[in-house]
């Protein structure tokens, strides 16, 4: 309610500022400044007479109007920058407009915060540049600076496509203002030239000039497609590169990473079993209780370096990126076919390296093993290499899923292994080697605890987050109203209250720990689903997509309703300005990924679709739900 009233505060202050200009170059003598723009019925020397006998009232006229050729996309900048040179010299003739072009640009900006893409209608035009591939380019700030030399390129669509970047306002007004100065000083130079030069040689500039903005106008489209060639040779590709080279590591990278794992693991007693030693070409396998696994199993591996298999979203970002390359990783599209992840697989292998990949391809939701895609032990089976497994047990309580922070006392067991040799694999059959696989992955952190009765954990806030995975109360039945203070689990519904010990256990509860609670609301919602033909989950939600510049992650691309049924996925509402409606078929889901307390997701190839629901409790019920009706299309659930 206080965002809706700032938001309308926020239009009628903008709209009795821009009134009160106009009003202001509209009035007395102005009104005949502003009439000589259109009409053209003053001599040039009268002209500058006119607005100078004005003093500072004839400055601020011309640099309301230079702010609103900025604003208003029809009018010509020119005009206004040659009257202010011939009235007021090349100095405060550019000094005058380059103050208007400021105020244009910030009032551009304050109308994108207010009013989002809906103003982007406002500035359509038929320019043959790929603005969307700009935002994703690496020398955006020169391109900026090109296409304020460009005709037919109104200076407010420029600084709307910049301010659409969520650009900070310093960044955006220096560079809008900057870029904009080297064409203010043509067209100021050109109204000096007219009063101080002789005619003959201002006759002749203006042709060059003239003759140069047609060359440009009619020769747009081979301008348009040099500029286009040049933003997609310096775009970032978010996600990567085909055909990654084996063993592309960085020693510094290395070194770094070694770093932050002693100083953000201080608080984890690791050990490390290794039994075998590893010989390339080879896969290995590793389970995924933690984000941190990759750490634990990487320096498993360090000394034969691995190339790793890891989620295309952590590659939006393009330091991020930069970064795990380095270190030897690549990326895939989780739970969709992805050639690029493919090529880059069989190039590690068929150039003798080692390739490492978490076969579950998510974190565990609870500390144990959940299950491998049949495409991935086909993979397995076609290349025919050996074949290791890291077992890691205990990462899932140093670090779950749904926790704030790595956990302090925990402990963490690594052990490698080789599980098939090449020839082995070669003659195996698929059954079985799906059968070994999945056996030798198999963890249940809570069980391993079980054998260590001296392990404690001792976060003051071991429960918080809980409430991320545990959508349904045991006592009343109600979903979405869990909640989580320190170590105590609540219902905001019914006042169930427990909490949990430094064994991750409930001291007093319906079940004896969160793991049991979880599968207790995976087998209502299964019965839900089952007894119900027509079920179908639907939330609002706000649609997220890969970065464009690289800075981030994700960026925010629109908001509409997701539905969830045996059919498949269904988004409907805006993305990038426009209304979708955006289907994914239950044959092409494995399942939907999820971001405890934050989203769920899918990928479209080397896209993603990151929806953020109202309440982002919900996000592990679209993932249990997924999960459930996707084994109910393959008949594994009757």
């Amino acid at each position: 309610m206080q965002e809706r009233k700032f938001k309308w505060i926020s239009i009628l202050t903008t709209v009795v500022i821009v009134v009160g200009l106009l009003a202001f170059a509209l009035s007395g003598e102005n009104a005949k400044i502003v009439k000589t723009l259109f009409e053209g019925n003053l001599e040039e020397g009268e002209f500058a007479e006119l607005v100078q006998s004005l003093g500072t009232r004839g400055a601020i006229t011309l640099t309301i109007l230079s702010m609103l050729q900025v604003v208003m996309a029809f009018l010509p900048a020119e005009p206004v920058q040659v009257l202010s040179g011939i009235s007021y010299g090349l100095g405060w003739g550019m000094l005058i407009c380059i103050i208007g072009v400021f105020l244009g640009n910030t009032l551009i900006y304050l109308c994108y915060k207010l009013f989002g893409n809906k103003i982007t209608k406002y500035f359509k035009s038929n320019i043959d540049i790929d603005f969307d591939k700009i935002r994703s380019s690496k020398r955006i700030a020169f391109i900026v600076f090109i296409l304020y030399f460009l005709p037919a390129i109104p200076y407010g669509l420029i600084c709307l496509f910049y301010a659409s970047m969520k650009t900070k306002y310093p960044r955006y007004i220096i560079l809008t203002t900057l870029c904009s100065i080297p064409s203010i000083f043509l067209g100021v130079g050109m109204g000096e030239m007219v009063m101080s030069a002789s005619w003959i040689l201002t006759l002749v500039i203006f042709c060059v000039i003239v003759i140069l903005i047609a060359l440009l106008y009619f020769y747009r489209k081979a301008v348009f497609a040099t500029i286009n060639r040049f933003i997609y040779k310096h775009q970032h590709i978010a996600g990567g590169k085909l055909a990654f080279p084996v063993q592309k590591h960085s020693r510094f990278a290395l070194f770094i990473a070694r770093v932050v794992m002693r100083f953000h693991f201080s608080r984890v007693k690791y050990k490390l079993n290794v039994k075998d030693k590893v010989q390339g070409p080879c896969m290995v396998l590793c389970n995924h209780g933690s984000f941190y696994d990759f750490c634990y199993c990487g320096k498993a591996l360090i000394k034969y370096k691995p190339n790793t298999v890891a989620a295309r979203l952590y590659f939006y970002h393009k330091k991020l990126a930069t970064l795990m390359r380095r270190l030897g990783a690549f990326p895939k599209s989780m739970f969709v076919t992805d050639l690029e992840n493919v090529k880059n697989c069989m190039s590690v292998l068929k150039k003798g390296g080692t390739l490492m990949m978490m076969p579950e391809a998510r974190l565990s939701t609870v500390g144990k093993f959940e299950d491998v895609q049949e495409s991935t032990i086909k993979f397995i089976h076609k290349m025919k290499v050996a074949v290791y497994v890291i077992n890691v047990n205990g990462s899932y309580f140093s670090k779950p899923k749904w926790g704030d922070k790595v956990r302090k006392g925990a402990h963490v067991e690594a052990t490698l292994s080789k599980l098939y040799s090449a020839e082995e694999v070669e003659s195996m059959q698929f059954d079985k080697l799906k059968e070994g696989v999945i056996a030798n992955l198999q963890y249940n952190d809570f069980h391993w605890l079980e054998s260590h009765p001296d392990y404690v954990y001792k976060s003051k806030t071991l429960a918080k987050g809980l409430e991320n995975i545990l959508f349904r109360c045991p006592h009343c039945k109600k979903e979405l109203t869990i909640q989580t203070d320190k170590r105590e689990v609540f219902c905001t519904e019914c006042g169930l209250k427990t909490s949990i010990n430094d064994r991750y256990a409930f001291v007093d509860g319906p079940f004896n720990n969160f793991a049991d609670w979880y599968d207790w609301q995976c087998e209502c919602l299964k019965k839900e689903i089952i007894d119900n033909p027509d079920y179908a989950l639907t939330e609002k939600v706000v649609l997220c997509h890969s970065s464009l510049d690289g800075k981030h992650l994700v960026r925010e691309a629109g908001e509409g309703v997701c539905t969830l049924n045996r059919e498949g996925l269904t988004y409907k509402g805006t993305d990038d300005g426009e209304q979708v409606d955006v289907f994914f078929s239950m044959d092409g889901i494995y399942r939907l990924l999820f971001g405890a307390g934050e989203d769920f997701e899918i990928y479209q190839e080397k896209e993603i679709y990151y929806f953020r629901p109202e309440d982002r409790r919900s996000c592990v019920k679209w993932y249990v739900a997924s999960a459930i009706l996707k084994d109910l299309s393959e008949g594994k659930i009757k």
